[in-house]
């Protein structure tokens, strides 16, 4: 028995945009077999998805529920249309995303449709990023970079006064460089959502967004991913900074961290084993003097991964750290190492690359300045 494919999920889910090439706001049904693929579209969604849908068929949902309450002689649950549509279409088996909803199975199950999950990634292809997927992350990082220029043009024009720094008779915050990143986002059409501002040893918990005021001559490790509202496609970027003077080891980090991006660089490349290349930097790390470990109750050096894929979902195949992986040419990924040291801080540097067959073209064109 052959499996057809289905998603029951709003475009909030990458699967579903990716199958759809439509924005849901509400959870709808697709479902594929053979070379054909179908979207069930409410009365909200039908006209907009006739026109706009990247699939074979769409299908009424209004005309589809009154068929099925005339047979059933109820009005019908909304899972039990999907079942008969399936079971109209000859659909007698399924392979759903692991987040399929059980109730949404529950249903289809009784009606007769056996439904299986099957482990992420459920669209492999989606690693392989089409010329307009490309097109669309680069369009989200350039916006990014203009965004991260906001932030530093606050920077540059902070004093120093008081142990902090002010500009224009106000403290400059983690909130303030915040704010005014994610306004120049919205102005573009993207949204950002938990982007980091932290400085001190803020930045020693890589995810830790910031928080109060921010300290001249000390770093500030600056993460933004955000998500182009029109495509779907996501931009992640990280950059490390000093307004005044960086310390001697801070410096020396930077430089290292530095070096081990170009060390990845060097050796991307079309099924090139990713885990030995995050290995060969946590290794440059170690025997520059700079190790990965618990140091006060705390994790500290290179503890995250390489990298990620990137796209419809910010992290997203391929990995790029301690497991076992390679990188196909066709996939975009972050390039991001990190060191973190309580009393010095962090400092962490993050580009994005497309992988060829011999070689990864930089996607990020943002400068790397850690004194400003």
């Amino acid at each position: 028995m052959q499996s057809a494919q289905a998603i029951h999920a709003s475009s909030g889910d990458a699967d579903f945009l990716y199958a759809t090439g439509m924005h849901v706001p509400d959870p709808a049904f697709w479902f594929r077999k053979g070379h054909r693929s179908y979207l069930v579209a409410s009365a909200l969604e039908l006209g907009r998805a006739r026109r706009q849908a990247s699939v074979t068929h769409v299908l009424d949902e209004v005309a589809w529920t009154r068929k099925v309450e005339r047979a059933m002689g109820r009005p019908p649950r909304r899972e039990e249309v999907y079942a008969r549509i399936l079971l109209a279409k000859k659909v007698r088996a399924l392979d759903v995303p692991a987040s399929f909803p059980l109730g949404t199975a529950d249903v289809l199950r009784a009606a007769g449709v056996e439904v299986t999950p099957r482990s992420a990634p459920f669209f492999p292809q989606r690693m392989i990023k089409r010329a307009d997927e490309i097109a669309a992350v680069r369009a989200a990082q350039a916006a990014t970079e203009r965004a991260l220029e906001a932030a530093l043009v606050i920077l540059r024009e902070a004093r120093s006064r008081g142990g902090g720094l002010r500009r224009g008779g106000e403290r400059v915050t983690s909130e303030t460089l915040r704010s005014a990143i994610e306004l120049s986002l919205a102005r573009e059409g993207l949204v950002a959502q938990h982007t980091i501002v932290a400085s001190g040893d803020q930045c020693v918990d890589p995810h830790d967004c910031g928080s109060g005021p921010i300290r001249p001559n000390s770093p500030i490790i600056i993460d933004i991913f955000p998500r182009d509202t029109r495509t779907g496609y996501h931009a992640d970027m990280t950059r490390t900074v000093v307004r005044g003077t960086a310390s001697r080891e801070v410096r020396e980090i930077y430089d290292l961290v530095h070096a081990g991006q170009r060390y990845a660089f060097d050796r991307i490349r079309g099924g090139c084993d990713a885990q030995a290349i995050h290995r060969g930097i946590r290794g440059l790390f170690t025997d520059a003097g700079w190790p990965t470990g618990p140091r006060d109750g705390r994790n500290q050096g290179f503890f995250h991964g390489t990298g990620h894929g990137i796209g419809l979902d910010v992290h997203e195949p391929p990995t790029f750290g301690d497991r076992p992986s390679t990188l196909p040419a066709g996939a975009i990924v972050t390039v991001e190492p990190g060191l973190y040291y309580t009393g010095i801080g962090g400092v962490r540097l993050e580009d994005m690359v497309l992988v060829t067959p011999d070689g990864c073209e930089q996607v990020t064109a943002a400068p790397k300045i850690l004194e400003i």
